[in-house]
């Protein structure tokens, strides 16, 4: 593991990488934590110890860093990578979806008070 003597933060640790552009999964810094297990379950140790070193690196969130280190200690213990690294994560798309904002839907739409009705008896006459 490389030290950090002069007090840079371009240290990286063994296996890593300082270019995001190398990294095996693409946008890996904004995988949610949820799919991160299903996305990394194609990957080889090395790809994964990769991906490790930049967690370290650059977030080191806890959370992620477990769930690499938990993904390297099953493929050390006969696991095998399996599946594809998927092209496309849907829950990074860039299209909008959902309705459209109408005057009805828009945030400073205040809706007209609700009319008391004889049905309702909680409501005041």
């Amino acid at each position: 593991m490389s030290a950090n003597t002069s007090g840079s933060e371009n240290v990286v640790p063994e296996g890593g990488t300082q270019d995001r552009d190398q990294l095996p999964l693409p946008d890996f810094d904004h995988i949610p934590l949820g799919t991160l297990p299903s996305r990394i379950h194609s990957l080889d140790e090395r790809a994964l110890t990769q991906l490790l070193g930049w967690e370290r690196a650059h977030g080191n969130r806890l959370p992620v860093t477990r769930v690499l280190e938990s993904r390297i200690e099953q493929l050390r213990n006969g696991a095998e990578p399996s599946g594809s690294i998927p092209k496309e994560m849907p829950e990074m798309t860039t299209t909008q979806g959902g309705s459209p904002v109408t005057q009805a839907t828009a945030r400073d739409h205040v809706p007209e008070p609700a009319k008391s009705s004889p049905m309702l008896p909680s409501q005041p006459q």
